[in-house]
């Protein structure tokens, strides 16, 4: 079995609704017995072991588990209350705290899905009151929470870093940068709807309104001053960062704000168990996939072949840039990790492009895919909460899945702007 065959199987397989993760591993599988017998199969309960035991991985459940705290010890509904309160008054404001509101929860939960079950349970409901058009509300929760799979602690920069073998720190600090040029161009596209759709502006500004918003908020804003100081400065690994957010969200939430709804954590904890054990059954059942892909040579043919047709780094990553955006239109944002980067990388060292760089362009990718039907799972989660039909809302997206796109070349092409801040960080990296 041959790369040719390999992932056609693998779709076949996806299409007739065999879970990913059972894909993925029954190629593997087949794969190593077509190639190398039955007695290979020896290793194969190894491979899931070790692939599944990756200690930086150990900060995925952490995350969620932190996310799952903020929505339900009134963190999120206080950080909601002060982006209001600043930035409220602009015309179409309520949409642009949408925006604000996700970059905030993204610094905490690391997740897009977790971002907009949180956020849009109470913005989109909000706005619909303040007669937004429902497509709208659920288009701008869905983009701006596509921003938690690069602001730091990204998940799916956990994920990558770790299949990878790349700094997930240096990770963190090169998704700052982009993360927050996505927020402006997603408040952009803000402001373009609030004038051509003449959307209300809220309460008008307030010195008080905002100092009384940021005296209540003021423990849920230092929640991810705490973990990111604590990751940059060095102290901590991601992963004992993400000890530590829970931590922070358990004695803010629990005993500064004393707000614990316990029926809404256990649903919380249940469904990031149900998140933590599908990822880790992907990255058990990849790491099988990998030994064949390396016994095989498989990603050393795709480099060879796409190195036939054109050595120029920017092409090559045009073509990458294709491949991925099509992958993450079918496929969920963990197994396209796991999938494409055990075959990509030897291409990526190959044309001299920086893992780290390469980082934010495939979580980039996937966060467009996130937004683009037929799997569009964080577009999916926001149209359930908006009561809204996907594909008329994908038509009002698509100004913020062109920020996006915008955002995706910037990073693509320029360097700097991701590698700039990590040599600023880590200046001995040279």
């Amino acid at each position: 079995m041959n790369m040719l065959v390999v992932i056609p199987a693998l779709f076949a397989l996806v299409l007739i609704n065999v879970p990913i993760a059972v894909a993925i591993g029954v190629v593997a599988v087949v794969g190593i017995i077509v190639a190398q017998g039955f007695d290979s199969l020896v290793n194969v309960p190894l491979a899931l072991f070790t692939g599944a035991t990756s200690f930086p991985l150990v900060a995925i459940p952490l995350f969620i588990l932190a996310g799952a705290l903020m929505n339900t010890t009134g963190l999120s509904k206080r950080l909601i209350n002060f982006v209001s309160a600043l930035i409220g008054f602009v015309r179409g404001g309520l949409a642009m705290v949408n925006v604000g509101v996700s970059m905030f929860f993204a610094e905490i939960s690391g997740s897009a899905v977790a971002d907009v079950a949180a956020t849009g349970s109470i913005l989109i409901p909000e706005m619909k009151k303040r007669r937004y058009n429902a497509n709208f509300a659920a288009a701008i929760t869905s983009s701006s929470a596509s921003l938690a799979i690069i602001i730091p602690p990204s998940l799916s920069m956990i994920l990558y870093g770790a299949i990878a073998e790349t700094s997930i720190i240096k990770l963190f600090v090169a998704g700052i940068v982009p993360g927050i040029l996505g927020g402006v161009l997603l408040a952009g596209c803000c402001y373009y709807y609030a004038v051509k759709y003449n959307l209300p502006r809220e309460e008008s500004f307030s010195l008080s309104r905002l100092g009384k918003a940021f005296r209540e908020a003021f423990w849920a804003l230092l929640l991810p001053v705490v973990i990111l100081g604590s990751i940059f400065s060095g102290f901590v690994t991601a992963t004992e960062g993400a000890g530590i957010a829970v931590l922070a969200a358990l004695v803010i939430g629990g005993c500064i704000y004393r707000e614990f709804d316990l029926k809404l954590l256990y649903r919380a904890v249940l469904d990031g168990v149900v998140q933590t054990a599908v990822v880790m059954l992907l990255v058990a059942t990849s790491a099988i996939l990998g030994v064949y892909l390396t016994e095989m040579q498989i990603p050393q043919q795709l480099a060879r072949g796409i190195l036939d047709i054109t050595q120029n780094p920017i092409l090559v990553l045009a073509l990458l840039n294709i491949l991925l955006l099509i992958l993450g239109m079918f496929l969920h944002g963990a197994a396209a990790i796991i999938l494409v980067v055990p075959i990509v990388m030897p291409l990526i060292h190959q044309i001299g492009v920086d893992p780290i760089q390469f980082g934010l362009i495939l979580t980039l990718n996937l966060a467009i895919g996130q937004q683009t039907p037929p799997v569009a799972s964080v577009l999916a989660t926001s149209c359930s909460i908006a009561k809204t039909d996907m594909w008329q809302t994908t038509r009002v997206n698509l100004p913020m899945i062109g920020a996006l796109f915008v955002l995706l070349m910037i990073v693509t092409y320029m360097p700097f702007m991701t590698l700039g801040v990590v040599e600023w960080f880590y200046p001995s990296a040279n």
